[in-house]
């Protein structure tokens, strides 16, 4: 007898469609992260054509610019200019990164006049000695600044609070989860619904990630995670992977892997990059998720942004690729 499958066991096979993977929302990251430290300025109409660009291949989520005072960061100088020239879709939400009050009153003109921003982000470190170096104020002083912020836009905005060294400091060392977990309830507090799980080091592996992950889900189901994995020891795909089959439905990722700390930083392990976005697309797609993205489009879009940048960016996809 047999072990084959009879001509109807096959068309019964055939004529099953296999169940559609759950839903992943990535957050397209690379014009406000991943040009933050860019030295050579991008001109609007660029960041403006790129982000269009961006927004054909799916995203449903893209962080497109910063509210961070021109003298500090003048890559964002052209934060109003970009955000008036974008083009609004259905669906679409934008995200801008507000550091103090001051950038959430520029949030809320933009968004009066009809044209800012729908999500808007806020950062605290989980670590005394991050906050000091990086924010330049104690995590109480920050707080107090996060505070004052979400009182400001929570009527206005999705707000969406970003966790720094949520693993590992390079000051202080590692992270209690526990100081997370406080972290996230604070923003919670504030009615901040999307929190942010930073690995700025690039220092987590999978393991570690699957152990907070699920802990904080259990501790506070009511919060939208999001992975925001830099890419330092080359964890960043298998990171945020193991952050979503623990139960995330959201990711940050920027294309080429381009963003995180610059070369020049001095801390850290240099420059780190943020998990690429052709690379987890991908490798979500090849595991039945669905990310609602067009993975041609994906790949070309990586393509613009190494002309943008005029340089290889860091995409193992768009490298295998045989048209590239």
């Amino acid at each position: 007898m047999s072990d084959l499958p009879t001509a109807a066991e096959m068309e019964e096979i055939a004529g099953s469609a296999a169940p559609e993977g759950p839903g992943i929302v990535l957050c397209e990251c690379f014009a406000r992260d991943g040009l933050q430290h860019e030295e050579a300025i991008i001109p609007a109409e660029a960041k403006i054509a790129m982000i269009d660009r961006i927004a054909d291949c799916g995203f449903r989520r893209i962080e497109i610019t910063s509210f961070a005072h021109p003298q500090q960061v003048p890559q964002f100088a052209d934060a109003e200019a970009v955000l008036r020239g974008v083009r609004r879709r259905p669906g679409v939400l934008f995200k801008a990164t507000c550091p103090n009050p001051q950038a959430v009153k520029r949030a809320l003109a933009a968004r009066e006049a009809g044209w800012g921003p729908e999500e808007i982000s806020l950062l605290v470190s989980a670590s005394e000695g991050h906050s000091q170096r990086n924010l330049k104020r104690s995590r109480e002083a920050q707080w107090a600044n996060v505070a004052e912020m979400a009182a400001l836009g929570r009527d206005a905005f999705t707000l969406v609070g970003t966790i720094s060294v949520a693993f590992d400091c390079p000051f202080d060392g590692r992270t209690p989860q526990e100081r997370v977990l406080e972290d996230a309830e604070r923003f919670a507090s504030l009615g901040v619904t999307r929190i942010a799980i930073g690995d700025t080091i690039g220092s987590a592996t999978p393991p570690r990630v699957r152990d907070l992950i699920g802990w904080l889900h259990g501790a506070l189901p009511t919060a939208t995670f999001i992975a925001h994995f830099h890419d330092s020891r080359g964890t960043g795909v298998a990171n945020t992977l193991a952050a979503i089959e623990a139960g995330l439905t959201h990711a940050d990722c920027a294309l080429g892997g381009t963003g995180g700390h610059p070369s020049r930083i001095a801390y850290g392990e240099g420059f780190t990059g943020n998990t690429c976005t052709e690379d987890l697309a991908t490798a979500l797609e090849a595991m039945g998720y669905a990310t609602g993205l067009d993975m041609t489009a994906v790949a070309a879009a990586g393509l613009a942004a190494e002309q943008l940048l005029g340089r290889r960016l860091d995409s193992k996809v768009i490298r295998a690729s045989p048209k590239e």
